[in-house]
């Protein structure tokens, strides 16, 4: 009786679960077995054992029936709700089945520094040819518990993505991989130092270059949160899991225009979620993950022990796979043979090959260099048009000869002139001092006895910049038309500060947008700043070409993007262009407000890489000025998303060669690009009234529940914070830019 019993209690389990992927027990006949179940309960000591188990029987022949019927007709918002089940098993299962052993650093339980992210020092073992190899890895990834509230859902705190990059420091000080669990719908979107972008930002930037091998795991991947912990040489995903550029209720939100306070409809999320592409087989098939690791019926849950062995035997094969490819290809392709070999037979026969799991510093450059080739191809497929004569450049044997050609200028001939340079400038500066010891005391006479007084008002001199011939114009070419309307504005601050109110054709022409009494900044069109801010003449556009399209066929985009092309003359929401700034050449990257609200897809994070390289290979100062921008594009789903590691990796090895990388940001600045290849800079400014943030106060009170104060992203909090390293007043734009680009970099610039 008790083993029925116990197969009743489990019949209701698996009736419950179904009830929670469909989101009600409306769904084929879930009512009514649930009835049947209820009733066989309530009457269990009434029935005899041969009608307990008979109906017992009935029962789960049923359920079975039920549960492989749901299988094949599972929608994406379907393996939304089996992620966020509290069944589904999660990283704390994971070590423990997994992993042979482990230590929790950071904290343990809610007496950790974030709770939602778990790092822990395990160790894994393989079986081969009865021997038993330990090997030791780095854990990083995000708990969600199982209903536990003080993890936050998953949902990562600043501090907590800093916890995971400090132990990513401490795997590549060891030298052991790095294996990396995702479970979480998105950061914790709160700017408190260290902020949620900036942290993101940081942790791409290291993970970038991170010298050991890594390897990531996808359940549930939530747009930046996942991005803090996903950047990896092989990316993996569950088959039940999701992962995606926003949550499909956030998308509903977006999409239907929902008001605060309205309910969203369950049609519309439902709709938003398939149209997201956010299954594993949807991010296999668009080359965002590598491979899928399957689970049983309705996706694995916490006492699904088989399900654990196959996740051991896949993390040690994915770590192998990136370990072999740094090594030789024969040595790969015997690899590969015994792992087919290995799977033909018991899944926890690990393999029949020990692989050291360290690597010489031939193999990390080798591991360095495919980290780089593999997200440099990602998503090239989620646009059209090709790169301008100046780009092609970085392809075949043009950009070998351009290498060359720039490494003689810059490197040798360069070089050479510096020390010359230097030689005649010690060899006159010791003559000059000889002569002046021996001439200074007859020059100090003769000043003093010819001395008068000096009557004259001193006018300073115009300005000069250092190195360069003539005066610095200081004047602006181009008025907005803005200051064509004759009327007055009140400024935002008259309450608070008594400003007067301004003259439209004074606000926006010799003012510049800025409130003379308060210094409030009104919003100017992207062109003001391409006529104002660089030298006269000197912009030359590259990669105008490069359109973006609708990679996922998301309905009415297409529609949308054509409005956005005919408003702007343009393709896409970034424009890549060399300049001067007072005759200094940059390669500049613009988002602007215009096409599609500055949102970032595949053709910006391509237009934004080209930009970056031939930064790199000119050996320029590369800047992002940021008009606007209002992060992933979400229509394009993860191809969006993948641009975040892809933009930060580029902008790496633009810095790690030398470069200069400036980000300027203005008007809003929010999301996916503040928490990558925008927040990873070190020189990061902002012009006055700007916001900054990780995510608008709308989302932060519907994820956090609390609401912000008004100023919560003003530039004046994130200098406070850190975040940025100075404010600047639209009216010094100009000469604050070439200070920045005269004063700080290293000695690789061309006109260093």
């Amino acid at each position: 009786m008790e083993d029925i019993r116990k197969r009743l209690f489990k019949i209701e389990e698996r009736i419950s679960y179904i009830s929670q992927i469909k989101d009600g027990f409306d769904w084929g006949n879930l009512d009514g077995l649930r009835c049947r179940a209820e009733k066989m309960r309530t009457r269990f000591y009434d029935l005899s054992q041969e009608e307990l188990t008979t109906e017992v029987r009935g029962l789960e022949d049923a359920i079975l029936f039920l549960e492989e019927r749901c299988e094949e007709n599972l929608s994406a918002m379907d393996r939304v709700r089996i992620v966020r089940t509290p069944l589904r098993f999660s990283l704390k299962d994971i070590l423990e089945n997994v992993y042979d052993e482990y230590s929790e650093l950071g904290g343990e339980e809610d007496a950790n520094i974030d709770p939602s992210m778990v790092v822990a020092k395990a160790n894994i073992s393989r079986q081969v040819k009865n021997k038993t190899y330990i090997q030791k890895v780095m854990v990083i990834g995000h708990e969600k518990g199982h209903g536990e509230e003080y993890r936050n859902g998953g949902c990562s705190k600043p501090w907590g993505n800093e916890k995971a990059l400090r132990y990513m420091l401490v795997a590549q000080t060891e030298g052991i991989p790095i294996h990396f669990y995702i479970f979480t719908p998105g950061s914790f979107p709160i700017e408190d130092y260290p902020g949620a972008g900036q942290q993101i930002a940081r942790n791409l930037y290291v993970m970038a270059k991170l010298r050991v091998p890594m390897v990531s795991v996808i359940s549930e991947g939530g747009s930046g949160g996942a991005e803090a912990v996903g950047m990896s040489d092989l990316r993996l995903m569950f088959s039940h899991g999701y992962y995606s550029v926003i949550s499909p209720e956030g998308a509903a939100a977006i999409e239907g225009k929902v008001r605060e306070g309205e309910k969203l409809s369950k049609e519309l999320v439902e709709n938003c979620a398939d149209r997201l592409k956010i299954t594993a087989q949807d991010n296999l098939r668009t080359g965002t993950i590598d491979r899928i690791i399957d689970e049983p019926l309705l996706g694995a849950r916490r006492d699904d022990f088989a399900f654990f062995r196959k996740v051991r035997f896949e993390m040690i094969r994915a770590t192998d796979e990136v370990v072999l490819k740094t090594k030789s290809l024969r040595s790969f392709r015997a690899y590969e043979l015994s792992m087919k070999k290995a799977e033909e037979g018991p899944r926890d026969a690990d393999s029949h090959v020990d692989v050291s799991w360290e690597l010489n510093s031939d193999e990390i450059k080798r591991l360095l260099s495919l980290r780089s080739k593999k997200y440099r191809n990602m998503a090239l497929q989620a646009f059209v048009g090709k790169p301008s004569t100046s780009a092609t450049l970085l392809y075949g044997p043009r950009y070998r000869l351009a290498k060359a050609f720039y490494s003689f200028k810059y490197d040798i001939l360069r070089g050479q002139q510096r020390f010359a340079q230097k030689f005649i400038k010690d060899v006159s500066g010791e003559g000059s001092m000889f002569i002046k010891r021996i001439t200074a005391p007859m020059i100090a006479a003769y000043d003093f006895i010819s001395r008068k007084p000096d009557y004259r008002v001193v006018r300073p001199t115009p300005e000069r910049v250092v190195g360069f011939d003539g005066d610095i114009d200081y004047g602006f070419s181009y008025t907005s038309p803005l200051a064509n309307e004759d009327r007055t504005v009140t400024c935002p601050n008259a309450d608070k500060m008594n400003c007067k109110d301004l003259w439209v054709p004074d606000l926006y022409g010799e003012f510049c947008g800025v409130c003379e009494s308060c210094g409030h900044h009104f919003p100017l069109e992207y062109e003001w700043y391409l006529k104002n801010l660089f030298d006269r003449d000197s912009i030359r556009e590259f990669n105008a070409e490069i359109s973006s399209i609708n990679p996922q066929g998301y309905p009415g985009l297409e529609k949308r993007l054509d409005a956005s092309r005919r408003k702007t003359g343009r393709s896409s929401s970034m424009i890549t262009f060399d300049a001067r700034v007072m005759g200094v050449d940059v390669v500049v990257a613009m988002l602007y407000s215009d096409f599609r609200n500055g949102t970032v897809g595949a053709a910006e994070g391509e237009k934004f890489v080209l930009a970056s390289k031939l930064a790199k290979l000119r050996r320029r100062p590369f800047l992002s000025y940021v008009h606007t921008t209002g992060g992933i594009r979400i229509q394009e789903g993860t191809l969006g998303v993948i641009q975040m590691p892809k933009c930060t990796m580029a902008v790496r090895e633009y810095i790690d060669a030398g470069g200069l990388y400036i980000v300027v940001y203005d008007n809003n600045s929010y999301a996916g690009p503040v928490a990558s290849f925008l927040g990873c800079s070190h020189y990061q400014f902002a012009i006055r009234s700007s916001r900054i943030g990780f995510a608008g106060p709308r989302v932060i009170k519907d994820t956090t529940g609390q609401e912000v104060p008004p100023d919560y992203h003003s530039a004046r909090n994130a200098l406070r914070r850190g975040n940025i390293q100075g404010i600047w007043d639209r009216r010094d734009f100009r000469r604050n830019l070439h200070k920045c680009l005269m004063t700080m970099g290293g000695g690789k610039l061309y006109y260093r």
